[in-house]
């Protein structure tokens, strides 16, 4: 019986150890997402840390079944990653819209990391059975509601978040010496407008990008890349670049000492808004190469989805089947090939059905 005690609290603190870096790793590819006119000031106290009131996530009860020891989600954990259009530091915490947002979920056995844009435009409840694009959750309720927003939606878990300004994505990606990135003749044609912005946000110089291909970015320049938008795919393409710049941060992080580490930590952890607690990060920073990402893509999907201009809601994505979008999301996620999803995912499908029907061509 003691042995089997021991046991399992050798197992708990093997996952704890596993988060606790997992959170790390979050951190640093959150500072690749934000997008827009956060610039937060330095601080030496750390992230700015809120607890989140677990009761009010809208984690469905089928949810919390499959989370225990047999169920399809036991042994994941799913974060909330949120780029806002703050120009305050009190935007940071609400009445900003998250122009960027993402589910990053881990197997905590494997160590795999996937990600999934959620379309900033994509016609949700957004928590309160007001239908919007989803992007306003965050405004109207800050990162509590927009992550009960994705719970109520996606069948998801989530209970934590993390939300951060483009000051850190530019100073993480300078101090990992730049990223690669596979620039196209398109991409060119844009990225150094975005550059003009980004460098009045931040108020430093910028350094034109003068060709294609494959080649080391600067913060400046890899912010930019993540931002530009008037491209073949629009604001899909969009999302795809900043999962790719993301790639790019875990790729040269994983060639990078851990005294650089250490100091990339530290120098942007003062730019975060979080519920996750860096204590005894720094520890585990030396096995980062453990964590990969495995794999990324968009919600909803393009089989799924459909684009109307919904009036005074304007231009939105539209889930055509919110339930065939969210059987996807767990089987993407979670490989769970026979998903059903709840009855309130059933309600919200309906009912974005007959407020969109009208409007889709």
């Amino acid at each position: 019986m003691a042995n089997s005690r021991m046991s399992k609290r050798q197992r708990a603190a093997k996952q704890r150890r596993k988060m606790i870096l997992f959170a790390f790793e979050i951190i640093i590819i959150l500072v690749m997402i934000m997008l827009l006119y956060l610039v937060m000031n330095k601080t030496s106290e750390g992230p700015k840390v809120t607890v989140i009131d677990t009761e009010k996530l809208a984690i469905p009860s089928q949810v919390q079944e499959m989370e225990e020891e047999g169920g399809t989600m036991h042994g994941y954990r799913n974060i909330a990653l949120f780029g806002v259009d703050a120009k305050t530091d009190s935007q940071l915490f609400k009445d900003s819209r998250s122009d960027s947002t993402m589910i990053a979920s881990i197997n905590l056995d494997t160590g795999d990391i996937k990600l999934v844009s959620v379309y900033r435009d994509t016609y949700l409840n957004i928590g309160t059975d007001e239908y919007r694009k989803c992007n306003a959750a965050y405004s109207y309720g800050g990162a509590e509601q927009a992550v009960k927003m994705l719970n109520m939606n996606l069948d998801m878990n989530i209970t934590d978040f993390v939300t951060v300004g483009y000051k850190g994505l530019s100073s993480v990606i300078d101090g990992l010496g730049g990223v690669y990135i596979d620039v196209d003749s398109e991409e060119l044609k844009h990225i150094n407008n975005y550059q003009v912005n980004v460098s009045n946000v931040l108020k430093c110089q910028y350094t034109p990008v003068t060709q294609i291909g494959y080649q080391l970015l600067n913060g400046v320049q890899a912010t930019a890349y993540c931002r530009i938008r008037q491209t073949k795919g629009d604001d899909f393409q969009r999302a795809a670049r900043q999962r790719e710049v993301i790639q790019a941060i875990e790729d040269q992080a994983k060639k990078t000492d851990l005294a650089t580490l250490t100091k990339v930590f530290n120098d942007c952890i003062g730019d975060i808004y979080t519920s996750l607690d860096s204590k005894d990060i720094l520890d585990l920073l030396g096995v980062i190469a453990d964590y990969s990402i495995v794999a990324e893509d968009g919600f909803p999907q393009p089989e799924y989805r459909g684009n109307a201009n919904m009036g005074a809601k304007g231009a939105c994505v539209i889930p055509t089947s919110l339930e065939d979008n969210v059987v996807w999301l767990h089987q993407f996620l979670f490989e769970d090939m026979e998903y059903t999803v709840t009855q309130s995912v059933r309600e919200y499908s309906q009912k974005i059905e007959s407020d969109t029907s009208k409007y889709l061509k």
